[in-house]
């Protein structure tokens, strides 16, 4: 039998399954590509929050990195917490002489405010990390932190859009899940634009989201779909995975990343 497609995650992990890497390798099993990583750092988290963080050593993760993509390859990469300018810069580096659209998530915090990005790594992602980019997804917190754009409103992301695109993806996906109203995003290319709209999902339990979406969007690339194609396919899975959200722990739960396989349809 034939291998299916393959994706490579570059990311932290998270100790209660919700995120990072559980969450990248949980999306990439439900939408039927084998998922691979490469550990960035190790959380102490749980649906409280993050009790601590430790990355690991350059020389670790280009060695996982290499590995895989000498040995097995892939259709396609995805960054999330990346932790450090040091760190940044390898893995931009690596991607850079992939031959695989490269899906970035410029994770600055997690779900309940805490940093997974030294304040003094924005410039690597900026200047070095988002020219490899393929695609990529900040929300609008990560727009703010990355461009000094402050959207309030869904007039307002067009404007984010620009300014992350100045920085040299191909694409943007700005994600407005903050704004109020249906779940609004923007793809953009600054030729042509792509609306995705939703409704809000009255659950709070929403832990992983961006982790999950930017991994289906991975996912559908190294399936040969186009990004506007992609990120149609991945919207449509978080958000179902969004309503299935279920409590966990004390606080803010995860989404369901089996909801597809659970429910019916992929």
């Amino acid at each position: 039998m034939s291998a299916p497609p393959r994706v490579l995650t570059v990311a932290g992990s998270d100790s209660g399954g919700g995120a990072g890497i559980q969450a990248d390798l949980k999306t990439m099993l439900a939408l039927g590509v084998h998922g691979m990583s490469v550990l960035t750092a190790v959380t102490a988290q749980n649906s409280l929050g993050v009790q601590g963080a430790w990355e690991l050593p350059v020389r670790a993760v280009r060695a996982q990195y290499r590995s895989v993509v000498d040995d097995i390859g892939v259709q396609a990469v995805k960054t999330g917490m990346l932790a450090s300018a040091e760190l940044v810069e390898a893995v931009a580096e690596l991607i850079g002489a992939t031959d695989a659209p490269a899906v970035v998530d410029p994770v600055g915090v997690s779900k309940h405010g805490d940093p997974l990005l030294a304040a003094s790594a924005l410039d690597s992602v900026r200047t070095r990390l988002l020219p490899v980019a393929t695609v990529a997804t900040p929300n609008l917190d990560e727009v703010a932190q990355l461009t000094g754009v402050r959207v309030e409103s869904e007039d307002q992301l067009r404007q984010a859009a620009d300014a992350v695109l100045e920085y040299g993806p191909r694409w943007v996906l700005i994600k407005g899940g903050h704004l109020s109203g249906d779940a609004v995003d923007l793809l953009t290319d600054g030729r042509r634009e792509h609306w995705l709209r939703a409704p809000r999902h009255d659950n709070r339990h929403t832990h992983g989201t961006g982790c999950t979406l930017a991994s289906a969007i991975a996912a559908q690339l190294a399936k040969g779909r186009s990004v506007p194609e992609a990120v149609a396919a991945a919207k449509d899975y978080v958000t179902g995975a969004i309503a299935a959200g279920f409590a966990l722990g004390g606080g803010i739960g995860p989404v369901d990343h089996g909801w597809a396989l659970t429910r019916g349809g992929r």
